[in-house]
């Protein structure tokens, strides 16, 4: 869905994937991020963020928790990040970033709420009064105070399948003066998600009713308990674009992660202000009849667009990708992503090709590598690094990757 505006908008990232790939500098399985557009687009948002009068936690998830993108969006003027789980907090811990929001969409687990609270999170969601209770003891063992946002629900709103939990609306303030009673921890706001979706009827962005549940959330909060409510935290496919619509809306806190890359739902369908930054390469390994074997591993498609034929550019060289697309099967979801399938009747593809798909990623939940490559807006492409999706520098001491 993402590959004909990958390839009208920013065709020098998918011909620098090719010739990198070629030259044996990015292996197969590589997302490959173009880290001059990362930086653009972090400047877009926040300048965006910043006219709307909206605080920003990004995402790096979708990215691999990767430390150049990381390193980016700080210089961009957006250091505390988002992470979706314990373990991508550790992960970005070690890379000595600072940590925005914990808790959402995975809660902490009891054995590593000490652990979790030693990074002194500025925000802490959590789904009930037990977890309350944990980041309590945690918070009072580091001794320090924790800021915590309650997850409010209400019949009717939107969650992927597995995604919901937390408060009932009704309950939302018994439960914050049940909180309020424990040592060490605060509670400054409400969260959902999603609170922003693409209607890919509408082409365009409509709010769900989570934003008027917690906002319905904050509003009682402030008025029958008298508490500070700092934060009304709103993802959901964030952009530029979607700033002044979350913040009329009433979010204080967004947290885009898509929007880096120009990957949102959105970007597939209209020229937004981002530029497309991310595509992902492999390699050509078999042939069989109208087949072609291509390596996977990091064959994760996004499913939020309705489903639609995959297509990859396929070529030894730049020019000659651009020039072909050949349908692709990426296999059932059941199955494990050994190989994806070209079919070798809608292009010429040949053992060795490179490949160049352009959906919508999700880097940390794959096997895939990450490749930075900078200097692509100035024509002159270079391997910056090659990770894996823990953020994690790897090596290849033929090829000069550094370790």
């Amino acid at each position: 869905m993402f590959l004909e505006t990958l390839a009208r908008r920013n065709p020098s990232l998918l011909a620098a994937a090719v010739t990198l790939h070629q030259a044996g500098e990015i292996p197969p399985n590589s997302y490959v991020l173009d880290l001059d557009a990362i930086r653009a687009n972090a400047r877009l948002i926040k300048e965006a963020a910043d006219r709307a009068g909206l605080q920003v936690y990004p995402m790096a998830k979708q990215v691999g928790r990767n430390p150049q993108f990381v390193r980016a969006v700080a210089r961009a003027g957006m250091p505390k990040l988002v992470c979706v789980d314990w373990m991508g907090a550790r992960m970005l811990a070690r890379q000595k970033a600072q940590i925005g929001h914990v808790g959402h969409l995975v809660q902490i687990p009891r054995s590593e709420a000490h652990s979790i609270a030693a990074l002194a999170p500025e925000a802490w969601t959590v789904f009930n009064v037990q977890k309350a209770r944990e980041v309590s003891e945690a918070a009072q063992a580091s001794g320090r105070t924790q800021d915590v946002l309650l997850r409010v629900v209400a019949p009717g709103d939107t969650f992927y399948p597995t995604h919901d939990g937390g408060f009932a609306l009704d309950d939302a303030v018994s439960a914050a003066r049940e909180i309020g009673r424990l040592p060490n921890v605060r509670v400054v706001g409400v969260t959902s998600f999603p609170t922003l979706l693409f209607d890919a009827e509408k082409r365009g962005l409509v709010l769900t009713q989570n934003m008027q549940t917690i906002i319905r959330a904050a509003e009682r909060l402030r008025r029958e308990l008298d508490l500070k409510i700092t934060q009304v935290n709103a993802p959901g496919t964030t952009s530029a674009e979607t700033m002044q619509t979350l913040a009329e809306a009433g979010a204080t806190h967004v947290e885009p992660g898509h929007g880096f890359t120009g990957t949102t739902p959105w970007h597939a369908y209209e020229d937004l202000p981002e530029k497309p930054a991310m595509c992902y390469v492999t390699e050509v390994t078999d042939v069989q009849g109208d087949q072609a074997y291509v390596i996977g591993g990091g064959l994760y498609v996004d499913p939020v667009i309705p489903e639609y034929q995959v297509r990859a550019f396929v070529g030894r060289t730049g020019e000659e990708a651009l020039g072909q697309r050949a349908d692709a099967d990426l296999g059932s979801p059941a199955g494990i992503d050994y190989y994806a399938l070209l079919d070798r009747r809608s292009a010429k593809v040949e053992i060795g090709d490179s490949v160049v798909f352009g959906f919508r990623a999700q880097a940390f939940v794959t096997r895939a590598y990450i490749a930075v490559v900078r200097g692509i807006s100035r024509g002159a492409a270079k391997v910056a690094g090659v990770y894996d999706v823990s953020g994690r520098r790897v090596g290849n001491k033929l090829r000069g990757w550094r370790v």
